[in-house]
């Protein structure tokens, strides 16, 4: 779902619609888990999803650079019971690491193209799901594995 953003986004006139830019895909994440979030009474998203109230809020409010992904992909879930969070995830690493063969780079030649502080390492560890990765991280790695994409 959230890899998904890159082919439906809007662009505006300054942006060049092969190239997405970071704070495009940030903000087509924000208005996915705004919406999913709005359309789920406060309780629930709580109750289902695990999110503290405060992560909650924020989704709702479209402030989701700080958010994981498994805690947006727990929002969309919520919003649509026949999704799995866990699915959600797995589909969107499987994705990264698609892109990544197809667009010929390795976490290093990523870690150096992202404005998110993360070494080559910790951009592998996050890809792996063995640590976390926010929604601001995978709007970077997305649009560097986009732009070299041939």
């Amino acid at each position: 779902m959230f890899h998904e953003v890159v082919d439906g986004r809007e662009v505006g006139p300054d942006v060049d619609a092969d190239e997405p830019a970071a704070a495009d895909l940030l903000a087509a994440f924000a208005a996915l888990v705004a919406e999913a979030a709005a359309s789920v009474d406060h309780e629930r998203l709580v109750g289902e999803s695990g999110l503290t109230e405060a992560d909650a809020s924020a989704a709702r409010d479209g402030d989701v650079a700080a958010l994981s992904l498994t805690d947006g992909a727990a929002v969309l879930a919520a919003a649509e019971p026949d999704r799995d969070a866990d699915a959600i995830v797995a589909e969107v690493r499987d994705h990264l690491l698609m892109g990544m063969a197809t667009a010929v780079l390795d976490v290093d030649a990523i870690a150096a193209r992202i404005d998110a502080d993360l070494t080559g390492q910790e951009v592998q560890q996050a890809l792996e799901g063995r640590t976390t990765l926010t929604l601001g991280q995978l709007a970077d790695i997305l649009a560097v594995i986009e732009r070299r994409k041939p």
